[in-house]
C-alpha cells in the first residue's frame, strides 16, 4: 500500500528547530522540550499537503519569531473530526472540509462567532472542485453525471453523514440535475436517487473511499476531490484518468482557530500565524503544487495547465449558504435520507 493513500490516521510530529541544527533533520532532547506545541485537527485529503506546509511554517516562524513549534495533525473524514473536537480534541486549529463542520463546533461555545470573516475568502485559503476518476481507458466512457446512473456503472463515493467531500459531491450531483430538470425537484430526486442506487461502497471519509477505488480494484468511477484525483494519478501514472464533468461545485474547505482551547493553551498567537501564513505566496504556491486551487488568483493563473479552470461551479450560495443546505440535504431525515433510503 502506498504511503501517500493510506486509509489509516496518521499523526504527524514535525520538529521544528530545524535551521538550529545547523541544517541537520534531527531535533536534539532540549531543543523539542522547547517547542509550543499546537494541534491542527484536518480532514481527510489534506494529509500531504499539511506534512508539506507544517515544515514551511516552522521554518518561516522560527525565522521570524525566533520560537520552535511542532505541529500535532490529525486527519479523518471532516463530520467526524468536528464531533472529536466537540468531544474533546484539543484542537488550536481545525481546517475542515467545509463551513458548517465548523460552525456546529461553534454552537458549543469553542470557537468565536464570526470565525468565516477572521481570514480572507470566507475563511478559505484554497479551494478545489469536484471530479470524476476512472481508470486508464475510461471503459466505461464516463464523462458527465449522467453517465453515473447508467446500468452497469459502479460508483465509489464517501457517506456525507461523515464525510465533508461527500456532501460536496452530493451537492454537485444535484446541481447538475437541477439545470438538467430545469427544476423540477421530482426529476432531481430521481435522477440523484439513481446515482446513489449505483453507488457499490460508501466510506466514512474521502481518503477511504479513494483507497476502496484505487487500491483495493472497486467500482468504475470515484467521485472525487480534484486534489484527490490529481494526487492518485500523480502516484499510480498511467493508471487512471480524470474526467471534469461539464459543472461542478467551488469546494470551499474552512478554517478557524478552536477560541477556547487557544486560550487554556496559551497558543492563540501562534494558532493566529499558523492560519495566516497560508495566504502568504509561499503556502499559496505550495497548495497549488499538492493540487489545491490557491486562493490568490495571481497564483492560480499559473496552474491553468493542472486545472480545468473554464469548468461552471456552482457555489454554497446556490443552496442557500451551508446552515441552509445542511438543514435540506444533510440532517436526519433531510433529503439524502429520503433518497438513500429509496
Amino acid at each position: 500500500m502506498k504511503k501517500k493513500l493510506a486509509l489509516t490516521i496518521t499523526v504527524s510530529l514535525l520538529a521544528a528547530s530545524l535551521a538550529a541544527c545547523g541544517g541537520s533533520s534531527s531535533t536534539s532532547e532540549d531543543e523539542s522540550s522547547d517547542a509550543i506545541t499546537i494541534t491542527n485537527v484536518s480532514y481527510d485529503p489534506t494529509r500531504e499537503f499539511y506534512e508539506a506546509y507544517n515544515e514551511l511554517f516552522v521554518e518561516y516562524y522560527k525565522e521570524e519569531a525566533g520560537v520552535d513549534v511542532e505541529v500535532v495533525q490529525s486527519h479523518g473524514g471532516s463530520g467526524s473530526q468536528a464531533r472529536s473536537v466537540i468531544e474533546g480534541s484539543d484542537a488550536d486549529v481545525v481546517t475542515l472540509a467545509l463551513a458548517h463542520d465548523i460552525t456546529l463546533i461553534e454552537e458549543e461555545g469553542l470557537i468565536d462567532e464570526g470565525w468565516i470573516d477572521e481570514f480572507d475568502g470566507n475563511s478559505s485559503p484554497y479551494t478545489s472542485t469536484i471530479t470524476f476518476l476512472v481508470r486508464a481507458g475510461n471503459e466505461k466512457d464516463i464523462q458527465d453525471w449522467d453517465d453515473l446512473i447508467k446500468e452497469g456503472v459502479d460508483v465509489i463515493t464517501p457517506d456525507p453523514k461523515s464525510s465533508g467531500g461527500a456532501c460536496w459531491n452530493f451537492l454537485a450531483a444535484w446541481y447538475y440535475a437541477d439545470l438538467t430538470y430545469d427544476g423540477d425537484v421530482d426529476e432531481i430526486k430521481a435522477f440523484v436517487s439513481a446515482l446513489y442506487n449505483n453507488v457499490l461502497v460508501m466510506d466514512s471519509g474521502a481518503r477511504g473511499a479513494t483507497t476502496t477505488f484505487v487500491e483495493n480494484g472497486q467500482g468504475d468511477v470515484l467521485i472525487a476531490w480534484e486534489n484527490e484525483a490529481l494526487l492518485a494519478i500523480e502516484e499510480y501514472p498511467g493508471e487512471f484518468e480524470m474526467i471534469t464533468p461539464s459543472v461542478s461545485i467551488k469546494a470551499e474547505p474552512s478554517i478557524a482557530i478552536v477560541d477556547e482551547n487557544v486560550e487554556e493553551n496559551g497558543t492563540r498567537e501562534i494558532a493566529e500565524a499558523y492560519l495566516t501564513y497560508l495566504y502568504s505566496d509561499e503556502a499559496q504556491q505550495l497548495a497549488g503544487e499538492h493540487f489545491y486551487r490557491p486562493g490568490n488568483e495571481e497564483i492560480l493563473s499559473t496552474f491553468s495547465d493542472t486545472f480545468d479552470l473554464s469548468v461552471v461551479l456552482c457555489t454554497i450560495d446556490d443552496f442557500g449558504g451551508w446552515d441552509q443546505a445542511y438543514e435540506d440535504y444533510f440532517q436526519d431525515g433531510a433529503i439524502f435520507d429520503e433518497i438513500y433510503a429509496n
